[in-house]
């Protein structure tokens, strides 16, 4: 299973971005291989709009099967969800502490955004 987490740092012991269209990484881990992958979004930090839109097209590319975010709006779910790919939200700790929770199946799915569009 591949495992997207929005990260403010490069690290397993980064702490989980509570943003996820405007996190500054990704953190792609794939619990089989147990290899790390970092995706910067540095392109969308600072967008005006579209970039929740953006970040999930980046985060689709790399194929994981569950994003961890602390929040996700409307329109970046509806690319996950297009994709296929289950949303949880959850900011409350570090990269590896969302890695073991999602393992552990202690995560549950959202079926829906949690904020509004243009949220900061």
């Amino acid at each position: 299973m591949k495992i997207a987490i929005s990260s403010q740092g490069q690290e397993l012991t980064s702490n989980v971005d509570s943003r996820f269209g405007r996190a500054p990484y990704f953190i792609i881990y794939d619990t089989e291989s147990e290899k790390t992958d970092v995706v910067a979004n540095e392109q969308n930090i600072n967008a005006r709009q579209g970039a929740g839109i953006q970040a999930a097209r980046n985060v689709a590319a790399a194929h994981p099967d569950i994003v961890v975010a602390g929040n996700i709006g409307p329109k970046a779910f509806q690319v996950l969800s297009a994709a296929k790919i289950k949303a949880v939200l959850w900011a409350d700790g570090t990269v590896s502490q969302a890695i073991e929770l999602v393992r552990n199946n202690k995560l549950k799915a959202t079926d829906g955004a949690n904020v509004e569009g243009h949220w900061v």
